[in-house]
């Protein structure tokens, strides 16, 4: 037989027993959690046309689809992201709706990442969505719910890193930036490659005090206090805005009761471009990337034929898996159940103990059924 066939390709994996367990019980605290605010279940397929993650879209790079091709010759991706997917059905089954609306999901992910990355292509994430909310209010909410799931999983060691895009853009703007260095620039900063951004604002000659500013983004960590410096180092009103939009969230997220988990810094940028406001990640001990991404991303449904704002997140259980298992947070998880044995060639035994074994199963209680091993059998094992 070829050995081949009993393995995996690289970056995915089989998960089984215990481990799978632990994952389905995590999944349902997690789910539990979100429907306490009121989010319902929706659920997108896997495949969906190349259009809705197109470089238009601002989502995963082209490269790091799994693309294909129906037998009508369309270009097919699997999902590497659930928040176009969800866009795209928001407008498509609730056009005319003006209630908001909160979508909850649970699925898988691909992105064909390099091998030399170390990362998973297919991931499980749960997450949620709030759309048709413009208000910081509904920012509030959608980071409160990420901080309850995480506590309700067993995490209590972990932090909710705000940022604002707005800000970043404005002073971009300020400076005089073109769109393209712009990315660019948001590529470096989002990746904190301070070396990058430097080269980049040298070759574009950036002015000062723009360049001295701007490299201290991609190298800025720092709590809510230093939100009066950032007012002061910009003179337009978006960048302005965005502070001002900060420091609101910041009350009312106080008065949600979970500002010790909370932390502010401008320099936090993602690579998915579809943000435009607040976005936010969430690290905890154990594991180097953010198990939580999530932001504001008025403008995507759009693109779509809706127009309504929106935000939402994502918690990739694999990760937070990994976080809970080096931190040696216990999950529960239900009983293995019991085991009836019968004498093999015994059909009274046989019958009697199906009878048993039927009670036990209405009872709720997990039963297996199986003849009894002889010694013989015991010594062949």
């Amino acid at each position: 037989m070829n050995n081949r066939l009993l393995h995996t390709p690289e970056g995915v994996r089989d998960i089984y027993g215990k481990e799978y367990a632990k994952k389905l019980a995590i999944e349902q605290k997690l789910q539990q959690a979100i429907h306490c605010f009121g989010y319902e279940d929706i659920q997108t397929p896997s495949i969906e046309f190349f259009d809705v993650f197109s470089k238009e879209i601002g989502t995963t790079p082209s490269k790091e689809l799994y693309k294909f091709f129906d037998k009508e010759g369309n270009t097919l991706v699997l999902r590497p992201d659930f928040t176009p997917s969800i866009a795209r059905c928001a407008a498509k089954y609730f056009m005319e709706e003006k209630v908001p609306l909160r979508f909850s999901y649970n699925g898988n992910t691909f992105t064909n990442t390099s091998n030399l990355q170390g990362k998973l292509k297919e991931v499980t994430q749960m997450g949620a969505e709030l759309i048709g909310d413009p208000s910081v209010e509904a920012d509030a909410e959608v980071i409160s719910m990420v901080i309850e799931a995480l506590k309700s999983a067993g995490l209590t060691r972990f932090q909710v890193t705000i940022g604002e895009v707005d800000y970043f853009r404005g002073l971009c703007e300020e400076a005089g930036l073109d769109e393209d260095t712009e990315k660019e620039l948001r590529s470096c900063i989002s990746g904190k490659n301070f070396f990058a951004a430097q080269e980049l604002l040298e070759q574009k000659q950036i002015p000062e005090p723009y360049h001295s500013i701007l490299l201290k983004l991609a190298d800025m960590f720092e709590n809510i206090e230093s939100l009066e410096d950032a007012k002061a180092l910009v003179k337009n009103e978006r960048s302005l805005q965005a502070i001002a939009r900060l420091e609101k969230l910041k009350e009312r997220l106080e008065q949600y009761g979970v500002a010790e988990y909370i932390s502010f810094d401008l320099g936090m940028l993602s690579k998915y471009q579809y943000y435009t406001g607040v976005v936010f990640k969430a690290y905890t001990y154990g594991i180097g990337d953010a198990v939580v991404k999530g932001g504001r991303y008025d403008n995507l449904l759009r693109k779509f034929g809706k127009n309504a704002a929106a935000i939402g997140f994502v918690i990739v259980i694999d990760d937070l898996l990994e976080a809970l298992s080096r931190q040696k947070v216990n999950i529960d998880i239900p009983a293995s159940g019991k085991t009836v044995y019968y004498r093999a060639g015994d059909e009274a035994d046989y019958l009697a103990k199906l009878s048993e074994v039927i009670t036990l199963r209405k009872e709720g209680i997990p039963t297996v059924l199986s003849p009894e091993i002889t010694e013989n059998e015991e010594a062949d094992q």
